[in-house]
Parts: C-alpha cells; sequence; structure tokens
C-alpha cells in the first residue's frame, strides 16, 4: 500500500483513506494506474465507481460511473423483505439501479422468482451483470414488468428516490456529481416517485402481498399516510444504527 497515496486521500478528506488506498492499490495493478485512481478518488468520484463493486449485504455488486452506489442503509429493505417473504416467493425491485437488493434477496431466499426495474440504462446493464439472466427489465417502473406478474407480487421493493429538489444541492458531491438525478430527486417533498409506486402496486401485489421502500425520518408521516389512503396497512421500520428508515405496505388476504 502507498503510504503518498494514503496522505492524498486523507488531505482529500477520505475518513477511511487507509482503508481506500488498500483497495485502490489492490485494483490497480500498477504504479501508473494506481496514480491514475487516486487522483480521481482525490477529485470526489465514489470509491465503488473506481472499483467496480460495492459491498452490500456481505455481497460484491458490480457497480459502474454513473450508477447509484447501494447504500448500507438499504440493507434494511433486504431484512424487512426477507421477513415478508413466503417460500418460492415472487419478488419485485423497482428502482433497482444496480439490482443490490434484488441480489441479496435472490442469495437469501429459495425458489426466488425475481424481477427488477430501472429507468436508467446504465442502471439495468449493472443490474444485469448481478441479477439472473431475464430478470432485469428497463422501462418506467410497473411499465417494465411483465404482464404475468399482475397479482402474483408477494413482495414489491422500491428503493425509491426520496430526496427533496431542494435539497439536492446540498448532497455531498460524491452523490450529486456522480450518480443519476433520477435516482436522487425525488420531488418537492420527495416521495412524488414513491406515491406513484404506492398507487400501482394494488394491481401487482398478491393478496397479502407487501411493499416496502426507504424514506427520510421527517417524511414518515406523510408516506404512511399515502400508504393508508391506498389501503395498505402501514408499519414503519427503523434502524438508528445504520440509519434507515422504511416503510411497509400490506394489502388484505382476501
Amino acid at each position: 500500500m502507498s503510504v503518498a497515496a494514503v496522505a492524498r486521500l486523507r488531505a482529500a478528506g477520505c475518513v477511511f483513506a487507509e482503508d481506500e488506498a488498500r483497495l485502490l492499490t489492490a485494483e490497480a495493478g500498477s504504479s501508473a494506474r494506481l496514480e491514475e485512481l487516486v487522483r480521481r478518488r482525490v477529485a470526489g468520484e465514489p470509491l465503488e465507481h473506481l472499483l467496480g463493486w460495492a459491498e452490500f449485504c456481505g455481497l460484491r455488486v458490480a457497480v459502474a460511473p454513473g450508477v447509484f452506489v447501494p447504500r448500507r442503509r438499504s440493507e434494511l429493505l433486504v431484512c424487512e423483505a426477507l421477513a415478508l417473504a413466503p417460500p418460492g416467493a415472487v419478488v419485485v425491485d423497482l428502482c433497482c439501479g444496480s439490482g443490490a437488493v434484488a441480489a441479496a434477496l435472490v442469495d437469501r431466499l429459495d425458489r426466488v422468482e425475481v424481477h427488477a426495474s430501472d429507468v436508467d440504462p446504465a442502471a439495468v446493464a449493472c443490474a444485469r451483470r448481478n441479477l439472473p439472466e431475464g430478470s432485469v427489465h428497463l422501462g418506467d417502473l410497473f411499465d417494465a414488468l411483465p404482464s404475468s406478474l399482475h397479482g402474483r407480487v408477494d413482495v414489491l421493493v422500491a428503493n425509491v428516490p426520496y430526496v427533496p429538489s431542494a435539497a439536492i444541492a446540498f448532497m455531498p458531491p460524491e452523490a450529486r456529481d456522480h450518480e443519476p438525478s433520477t435516482a436522487l430527486d425525488g420531488g418537492g417533498d420527495g416521495l412524488d416517485v414513491a406515491r406513484r409506486v404506492v398507487g400501482g402496486a394494488g394491481a401487482w401485489l398478491a393478496p397479502g402481498g407487501s411493499l416496502l421502500f426507504e424514506v427520510g425520518e421527517a417524511q414518515v408521516p406523510t408516506a404512511t399516510a399515502v400508504v393508508a389512503a391506498a389501503g395498505f396497512a402501514p408499519r414503519v421500520v427503523t434502524d438508528d444504527e445504520i440509519g434507515a428508515t422504511v416503510v411497509v405496505g400490506t394489502g388484505n388476504r382476501a
């Protein structure tokens, strides 16, 4: 590991400079390549984009420049989805990005049928590297899914963008400058996409099926009201250790 690389990363504000330098050194394979990677990292590119992968739920998930980097807080979505999925579950991951959430569910569930969709072609290309062949679809939310899934989905996970539009400018440059706005910008109050997901979920969920999406803590009252108004029983799950809040909506079994 290069001492000079550690010093440059630390000077640039990288909190875990030693760990990053170790990972970049392993990825580089040569001093010239390491110099390039460190230069790009110091300039603000996400570490995961430089490495080509992100660690998520114990997996190495392929990521690429311009694709949303999975956050550790989204592991709460996975935990809740696992608890809700019946044997042989049909699972859908909307706004899938790299497909990290769906990949973690595939890794942990037996006989799962998984489908994922995203509106961003770069994200879909990346997700297709992480998920079974034929399971990733390009398009806007439900429009991308096979019609055969109507009324069959046991668990619908949506890692929706939920940052209010006015707050995008205050996000860290790593996200603001290097991840797609479609994966970050949730509209005026941050819940525009969540409303669309909740509004369309009823036609796709199986009886008793559940939908789950991430929100900020301040968005919980509005998000739960949206879920209840759509006829689902709302529930909120939090994990303070990873700073995660998930809203769950479960349908009637009748």
